[in-house]
């Protein structure tokens, strides 16, 4: 990295406290086998809420229970196969996950519609109210831009003290990075941030054991401050809160006792990219359709996504520690996806679990294009397949039980379309390889002609397209009654055409995502773990290679079933055009959506129409000069205002009867050298993670003597 701009360096007579006195609180690792007690008033099922789980479930089997009718009617004629009954059976399957996905989305029509949320109201206009709750704002990272990271921090910070509650929240920078050159840079960047803020609530604590990732990140820091807090606004490298929103939610939590966790629904801003584009647009538009439905009948048994929610700190840590599942990775150790277990155990001792989907003043960024996206979605599709040790666990409500189901399925969904595809083209290839037998063994009055309804499978697919389709325009419906946010939007007939372009190109892209998450499900069947890899942001920075090389695989599946489809009949391949485009089209359609085009410019969204006053102080602190880092040993050696507080942050060394091997090398390859710059170019990367993690040796190697006539600073 560059060099250090002095600026931020720090008087050497000031000094700098990166923690607060501990506070320790007791969180137990939750056991799957053995129940807890109830700790609140148990959540109770009234008649209205069992009525609109009549609604969803009922629709969903009566649309499915149609469909498969339907189905076989297409597949009857001649008899049904093994083949067919397989095919059928993959129908009904997949129909179900689409009827209840609509399902949900046809109950939040109705609520958007309808104009106020009954589940848990929440004033989003009226005058800031007044709150006594202790609040901390925890932000882990992992290997991030530090200076876009605290742009953002700072921004929340500032938005949260013009509401006047600034002495009631702290903010924790919780690190497990692991890479030494972005340790010390955030560490210069937190001092900078400091020194800006004024504020003695702003905190850094660097984690030397990344044991269990984030939710490690997060039971650590309750097991070490939690005693001192209410509640806890979990937030994401790449989150933004406003501060109205953050105290409206404080409020919340004080005005229902029974909740443990009230989640928002994060809106996508910052996109640049075609790709991101896409998804900030459709999040925006149809996001808050799908999400009042969720909360209109999951009532007091939601979900929690991991970022932007409130949790009750005392229900965290009572019922939230997560075990370690048995066997080895993928599917055994910590679990990955964590947040959907945590609202699971909560709702097992009473808690209530909700969500707030129309508070607003709640963001998140999106990768900025389909191979970052598949890179991330690799590890969730782990994360979510472990949930099936979890599944088993007593006590669940049966609720939290279908929401990691839903996990579960959102992934095996993918195989089980491209197996459906498969024994489709199987099928044909058959009928039109194999010589039929018109007439089978015994006694037949009239030949058996093994033929299907065209007509009528063409109304099935047009049946099962609108179900998909559906939403989007009952999203847009009720868009036109909104005039304020229509012309937010830019009005109704750009976001129109804005709807047709994105559902053509999601309709392209979703054949390659279904070969990613089907290999990605393979993998993990095979043994394969996912690793922590770091997630890259703003433009991606996806080079051609990687194109050409990653979706290789999609190109080539789709040239194998057009030839397929082809070899049947041209009609059957005019058929299928639209999975083998997305599939053949693979390399140009990863190209053009992984950088920022005109066309992109038709998916504005009103944050980027007009933006939000925390958004746009987040971009103009983000603008600013970065500080840089030369280096994470020679920083600290120039930098003396620097060196102090990280000494003083290391934490005693753990005796657990392992040789840190990175230390001991390093440790060899210090004694033998004789010039700090012989240190700096004999010690890798993990070498000097480990140096600076270690007080003796950091200190031993400040002390070397410099190899040549440049002055320390």
């Amino acid at each position: 990295m560059g060099a250090v701009t002095t600026s931020s360096a720090l008087a050497p007579d000031q000094r700098v406290r990166y923690l607060p006195d501990e506070t320790p609180l007791s969180m137990p690792p939750s056991r799957l086998t053995e129940t807890t007690d109830v700790g609140p008033a148990r959540q109770r099922i009234t008649a209205a809420i069992a009525a609109r789980r009549l609604f969803i479930f009922g629709g969903t089997i009566a649309i499915t229970a149609a469909g498969a009718y339907e189905m076989y009617d297409v597949l009857k004629v001649g008899g049904v196969t093994v083949l067919e009954g397989i095919v059928l059976a993959l129908f009904l399957m997949l129909l179900a996950w689409i009827a209840f996905s609509f399902m949900s989305s046809l109950a939040g029509f109705f609520v958007l519609l309808r104009g106020r949320a009954d589940v848990l109201p929440i004033d989003r206009q009226g005058p800031l109210p007044a709150i006594t709750g202790r609040t901390a704002m925890l932000l882990p990272t992992y290997n991030e831009d530090p200076h876009h990271l605290t742009a953002r921090l700072r921004a929340m910070f500032e938005s949260a003290g013009e509401t006047g509650h600034a002495p009631l929240f702290d903010w924790f920078l919780l690190s497990d990075t692991t890479d030494p050159d972005i340790w010390i840079a955030e560490e210069l960047a937190f001092l900078e941030l400091q020194r800006n803020c004024g504020s003695d609530r702003l905190y850094y604590r660097h984690r030397s054991d990344n044991a269990a990732r984030k939710s490690g990140n997060i039971a650590e820091w309750v097991r070490r401050f939690g005693g001192a807090y209410d509640y806890m606004i979990i937030l994401d490298a790449d989150s933004l809160m406003s501060g109205d929103t953050i105290v409206r939610l404080v409020r919340a939590m004080e005005d229902n006792a029974q909740a443990a966790l009230i989640q928002t629904l994060p809106i996508v801003v910052n996109a640049r990219t075609l790709f991101s584009r896409l998804q900030q647009f459709s999040g925006r538009l149809y996001g808050p359709l799908i999400a009042a439905g969720n909360a209109w009948w999951h009532v007091s048994e939601g979900n929690y996504w991991g970022h932007n929610a409130i949790i009750r700190v005392r229900a965290f840590a009572e019922e939230a520690g997560l075990p370690e599942l048995r066997g080895r990775k993928p599917f055994g150790g910590h679990i990955l996806s964590h947040d959907f277990v945590e609202a699971a155990l909560m709702r097992r001792a009473g808690w209530g679990i909700f969500m707030a989907p129309g508070l607003g003043g709640s963001f998140e960024e999106v990768p900025p294009s389909l191979l970052d996206f598949a890179a991330r979605d690799r590890r969730w599709c782990q994360g979510n397949l472990q949930h099936l040790a979890v599944l088993p666990a007593r006590g669940l409500h049966w609720v939290s039980r279908l929401h990691l189901l839903t996990g579960i399925g959102s992934y095996l969904t993918a195989p089980l379309w491209l197996l459906f595809l498969l024994l489709g083209i199987l099928i044909s290839l058959q009928a039109y390889f194999v010589k039929p037998e018109y007439f089978p063994k015994g006694f037949a009055l009239f030949p058996t002609w093994p033929a299907q309804d065209p007509v009528l499978a063409a109304w099935v697919f047009a049946g099962t397209m609108g179900l998909l389709i559906l939403p989007k325009l009952l999203a847009y419906f009720v868009l036109l009654t909104d005039r304020v946010e229509r012309q937010a939007f830019g009005g109704g007939f750009r976001v129109l055409a804005a709807v047709i372009a994105e559902s053509l190109l999601a309709a392209l892209i979703a054949p390659t995502m279904m070969i990613f998450q089907s290999t990605a499900v393979t993998e993990i069947l095979l043994g394969r773990d996912a690793g922590w890899q770091v997630q890259r942001r703003s433009d991606g920075g996806v080079t051609r290679e990687e194109v050409y090389r990653k979706f290789a695989v999609p190109t080539l599946f789709g040239m194998v079933m057009a030839a397929s489809a082809y070899a049947v009949s041209l009609p059957l391949l005019l058929w299928m055009s639209p999975v083998i485009m997305g599939l053949v089209l693979a390399v140009p359609i990863g190209l053009i959506t992984s950088t920022s085009t005109r066309m992109a410019t038709l998916f504005a969204t009103p944050e980027d129409n007009l933006s939000p006053a925390v958004l746009n102080r987040a971009t103009e602190l983000a603008r600013l000069a970065p500080i840089e880092v030369r280096g994470a040993l020679l920083e600290l050696r120039q930098n003396h205002a620097l060196l102090r507080p990280h000494m003083e942050s290391l934490e005693p060394p753990r005796k657990s009867g392992r040789i840190d091997v990175d230390l001991a090398i390093a440790r060899a390859k210090i004694e033998q050298s004789d010039t700090f710059e012989e240190v700096l170019s004999n010690l890798n990367a993990r070498e000097t993670l480990a140096v600076l993690k270690h007080r003796v040796a950091l200190d031993q190697v400040m002390r070397m003597q410099r190899g040549n006539a440049s002055a320390d600073v």
